[in-house]
């Protein structure tokens, strides 16, 4: 989602806070998540986007003229949106992944089977130099925007640079693009600055879904932000290639897809999907029970407890989520914050006490921003708690007694009560000397106080764009104008953005592995982000829903579904 202080970087509860902040703010949660194989599924996608080889053919595409069977009835799906906008360039949010994948297609797709396999979308294929720094993807000649324009190369190079220039909360994704050519109206052709080795991956998030570039400059689009004007037009409008067009969005109660009748690839089963804003999980069991809805998204691991029967269906899965504290040294009130007493305070933390507080024992500790499962996360120490340690750290700093300020959002994710968390979290701090006082607040209030005094601490989620490592760096790291440097004011560490440099260059997987693991290192030792717990997540929906996944890039594929 987005972001504030103009910067540019990205995801999670903040990327996602920011914009719905200026937005005005609902209830965020997200989709949970089917990661049986999640110890594999990113390296060995990582190992396909760096040998940056031809990735797919139009065997494997999503073309041709299969029909699905056709529910005949609308699929009527309950969670709490976190919608910021419906512009391709500006979204950003959970159930703006939704959105863009069922609007906007994107050039690759990714198997929602092993949240591993890059597949083809829009583009049949794609190869890349050996220096990761040029990339040429061939479009598939079949494939048309709703209203019969064919998807050209020159569609491509305008919603990317439309992306990088409007400097949206995901476009950080393109920021190392340098041009983008088009030969032909099949063939795109991108230089980046620099080498990147989480390109591929990165032409994967939703964010970077294809728009109708006449349509769109006609309503107002352009790639500058002092004259772009198309944000209210795609409020109400759509102009992708995807199963789905808009139908129509209100705010705070509804968004609504209809069917893209004249879709190229394999027509959706449904006619209409319905996305209700329903942002308790109890609510949302009570319409899964009474048949008023067909998927309930966020059901928290108490809530899903006696959630069985014929016709109703639960799975607990894995996920790459979660929810995090922030320590900001540079914030107002937060200049006790030194890395002695950041140190104290990660280590005074009852990691197992704050698993089963928060989520029922449904979920892990995560020792780094780098979740559970993702390439460089093998074989790192998980976070252990040591009040000793931490009384040796505050004495040595010569802190007998500090108070700080915890500012938070008030909101549950992934079934993760924030006041409850931050309840313990005060629990045990105070066990080692260290006051929190405690003040939930409204989205709008936590988003413009952290972006200009700061919190000196916090409480956040995160849930990927894609699936390579990097985004995590890019995001947590203390690299210059990253997010996370931005909000704590703390200083930068360059050694972070050579790693980071390195990662994106390295062609063997092993060696990638190796700088993620020494970023992921990095960010531990930076004690800025301290990751609370990696719930569990409940995948919860009528018998008759087939097809329910998580996807790593994209939350879930509407298209992917059917009835019966």
């Amino acid at each position: 989602m987005s972001r504030i202080a103009g910067s540019t970087r990205r995801s999670g509860f903040a990327r996602r806070t920011m914009a719905l902040a200026l937005a005005a703010a609902m209830v965020i949660a997200a989709c949970s998540s089917d990661a049986k194989n999640t110890k594999t599924s990113t390296a060995e996608t990582t190992s396909a986007s760096a040998a940056g080889s031809t990735a797919g053919s139009t065997a494997g595409s999503t073309g041709g003229s299969t029909t699905a069977p056709s529910s005949g009835a609308a699929l009527v799906i309950a969670r709490g949106m976190d919608i910021n906008s419906l512009d391709p360039s500006r979204a950003y949010c959970d159930t703006c992944q939704i959105f863009m994948t069922a609007v906007y297609e994107t050039l690759i797709g990714l198997d929602p089977k092993d949240n591993t396999t890059l597949e083809p979308r829009l583009a049949t294929k794609w190869e890349s130099n050996t220096a990761q720094t040029e990339f040429t993807f061939t479009l598939d000649p079949k494939a048309k925007f709703a209203d019969g324009t064919p998807v050209t190369s020159a569609d491509v190079k305008f919603s990317w640079e439309r992306l990088q220039g409007l400097q949206g909360s995901s476009s950080y994704l393109v920021s190392r693009i340098k041009t983008i050519d088009t030969p032909d109206p099949g063939t795109v052709k991108v230089t980046l600055s620099a080498a990147n080795s989480a390109f591929l991956a990165q032409v994967n998030a939703s964010y970077l879904g294809i728009v109708n570039a006449k349509l769109a400059t006609t309503n107002g689009a352009t790639a500058d932000p002092t004259t772009d004007k198309a944000e209210p037009w795609f409020l109400a409008n759509s102009a992708g290639s995807g199963p789905f067009a808009l139908e129509s969005y209100a705010s705070g109660s509804e968004l609504r897809l209809k069917r893209n009748d004249a879709y190229w690839g394999a027509k959706p089963a449904f006619p209409e999907v319905i996305i209700k804003e329903t942002p308790q999980a109890v609510t949302q069991r009570q319409q899964l029970e009474q048949g008023g809805v067909d998927i309930a998204m966020q059901i928290s691991s108490d809530v899903a407890k006696g959630m069985s029967g014929p016709d109703i269906t639960v799975k607990q899965v894995k996920s790459f989520n979660f929810v995090y504290l922030a320590l900001s040294p540079g914030a107002k009130g937060g200049e006790k914050l030194t890395p002695q007493v950041r140190e104290a305070i990660r280590l005074a933390l009852d990691y197992k006490g704050l698993v089963e507080v928060t989520v029922g024992g449904a979920g892990q500790s995560q020792p780094s921003p780098i979740p559970n499962g993702f390439l460089g996360t093998e074989g790192l120490s998980p976070p252990a708690q040591n009040v000793d340690k931490a009384k040796q750290l505050l004495s040595a700093a010569g802190v007998t007694s500090l108070t700080l300020d915890a500012t938070y959002p008030s909101l549950n994710v992934y079934g993760v009560d924030f006041s409850t968390a931050m309840q313990k979290v005060q629990t045990d701090l105070k066990a080692v000397g260290i006051t929190l006082e405690l003040n939930p607040v409204e989205i709008a209030v936590w988003a413009d106080k952290i972006g200009k005094d700061g919190i000196p601490v916090t409480m956040l989620y995160f849930a990927p764009d894609h699936i390579d490592p990097s985004q995590y760096a890019q995001y947590f790291g203390l690299l210059p104008k990253s997010q996370w440097q931005t909000w704590t004011k703390a200083d930068a560490v360059p050694a972070e953005t050579d790693l980071l440099d390195q990662a994106f260059a390295a062609q063997d997987l092993k060696a990638r592995g190796a700088l993620y693991t020494k970023l992921a290192n990095a960010m531990i030792a930076d004690q800025i982000i301290i990751p609370i717990v990696n719930p569990d997540l409940f995948l919860a929906s009528r018998s008759d829903i087939k097809g329910i996944h998580y996807s790593t890039c994209c939350n879930l594929d509407l298209s992917r579904l059917t009835r019966g």
